[in-house]
């Protein structure tokens, strides 16, 4: 038993991961469905009535659920993962990244997935850590909206599918990550 953790709780090499990537979106092309985890949003609407009050969102979720169970399957693996297959609870970050976020004020970066000093209650209470989580969740949201799908549902599926919108919103997505690492990101960090 304790061979297989060890095999899980391995990184799996490209040539593993990949093809059973491509796999997995051949199979919803084949299929006739499409891999997107905002999408959920709007089946989780059509599901509480909110095709009532706007057309966006009357839709059969029935045909949708499938992605509800995917998405379930992502938290779920999640917890598993962190719960039985971590053997380190650091996060592996270069030297050269640690030592930069240092230097913006985060504390002891790379021992912990998301630092306390902003994503914690006092960190919420400051102006900056409200700018980060909730102005964040905003945009995050909005943005997933607004450009007709996630990164994932964008960069995973869209580019399978060969769609010129989804080369585009990725090719934003890169360029306003860049954007926030660089510009944003020195004067929003110091908290």
């Amino acid at each position: 038993m304790s061979s297989i953790i060890d095999f899980l709780s391995q990184p799996w090499p490209w040539y593993v991961a990949g093809p059973l990537l491509a796999l997995v979106m051949f199979l919803l092309i084949y299929f006739g469905n499409s891999f997107g985890v905002s999408s959920n949003f709007r089946t989780a609407c059509a599901i509480a009535g909110a095709g009532k009050k706007h057309s966006f969102f009357d839709i059969n979720w029935k045909n949708e659920s499938w992605n509800l169970v995917f998405l379930a399957g992502t938290v779920l693996g999640g917890i598993i993962a962190s719960t039985f297959l971590m053997p380190d609870p650091g996060v592996g970050i270069s030297t050269a990244t640690q030592m930069e976020l240092t230097s913006f004020g985060m504390d002891n970066p790379g021992s912990t997935f998301i630092p306390e000093s902003i994503f914690s209650a006092k960190g919420l209470m400051s102006l900056k850590g409200w700018v980060m989580i909730v102005g964040g969740g905003f945009l995050v949201g909005f943005g997933s909206r607004y450009a007709g799908g996630c990164t994932s549902g964008h960069a995973i599926s869209g580019l399978s599918n060969l769609q010129l919108p989804s080369l585009i919103a990725v090719i934003g997505f890169f360029i306003g990550g860049l954007v926030i690492t660089y510009l944003v990101m020195p004067f929003l960090l110091p908290l």
